[in-house]
Parts: C-alpha cells; structure tokens; sequence
C-alpha cells in the first residue's frame, strides 16, 4: 500500500505549517508586551488600536491574544482529531469564541465570567450528542470484541500478503 509522492508532499507540508503555528503559538500570549503600557491609543502600521473599555492597549493585547491562542489551538485540535469524541473538543472552542467576541465588542465588562452562561445553549447540546454516542458505542461493542475483530482483521491481511 505505497502512498503517491504527491500526497506524500501534501502531508509532509501541511504537518510542516501545522507544527509551525503550534510551536510558535506560545509566543502570542506575549504579543502585548510590545505595546504600549500607559497609552489607549496606539498607532501601528496595521491602524490605529484602541483600548476601548479596557485601561489601556496592552490590557487590550493581552486578553486578544490570550482568547485567539485557545482559538486556534482548540481548533486546530478539532480539526485534525479522528477520534469520535472529537466534537467534546467544541465545547471550550465555543466558550474561548464567545470570551473572544466579549474582548473584541469592548463592551462586555467581565468578558470571562458570563460568556459561559451566554454559550450554555450551544455547549449543552453538544454534550448531550457525546455522551449519547458514547453510551450507544459501549452498549454496541464491548471493546473485548472490538480488539478480537482488529486483531482479526490484521492477521486477515498478513495472511493475504503471504
């Protein structure tokens, strides 16, 4: 069972950028230190940042870039899982989504204690659906079987090569 040298490429290039963002995503939690600690207003060459109702731009950086690195773990997590319980991974991704949108509206005073009850409707559901799949996949094949049949299934295989 060879697998093509493009597909080879593909996987080795898109592990490559995978890696990249997940080694370097421990270095955006430290984005704001480039900030400035006494201003609300702050001109970069991306724009003008304001703090809006946080004390100032690096209070601002700090929680952006804390909420955008559990985004993108999380989701990258999500994404590249094959187990089935890969959809209990969505559960913090909504909540660090909704913490994310609280530090971008400025609006929301104390973004971190309610946006868990503000992403409740979307988290439960989701629970439900995970622990329903596991009770129905532990009533369906005792894991004895499971490794009978995959033991099974790899001696099947050797036995055809040969």
């Amino acid at each position: 069972m060879n697998i093509p040298q493009q597909d080879r490429r593909k996987n080795l290039i898109k592990g490559g950028v995978l890696s990249l963002i997940l080694i370097t995503s421990p270095f955006l939690f430290y984005v704001y230190k480039f900030a400035p600690a006494d201003q609300t207003h702050w001109d970069t060459f991306f724009g003008t940042i304001e703090s809006g109702s946080f004390s100032n731009v690096q209070s601002l950086l700090h929680a952006l870039f804390t909420k955008i690195t559990f985004v993108l773990i999380t989701g990258i997590w999500f994404l590249t899982s094959k187990n089935w319980w890969r959809f209990a991974i969505l559960v913090p991704f909504t909540m660090f989504l909704f913490q994310l949108s609280g530090v971008i509206s400025y609006k929301v005073k104390y973004m971190d204690e309610y946006d868990f009850w503000d992403s409740l409707p979307f988290i439960l559901p989701i629970v439900f659906l995970v622990v329903y799949i596991s009770y129905r996949l532990s009533v369906r094949k005792p894991k004895s079987t499971l490794d009978e049949e995959a033991k099974e299934e790899v001696r099947n295989m050797f036995s055809d090569e040969l």
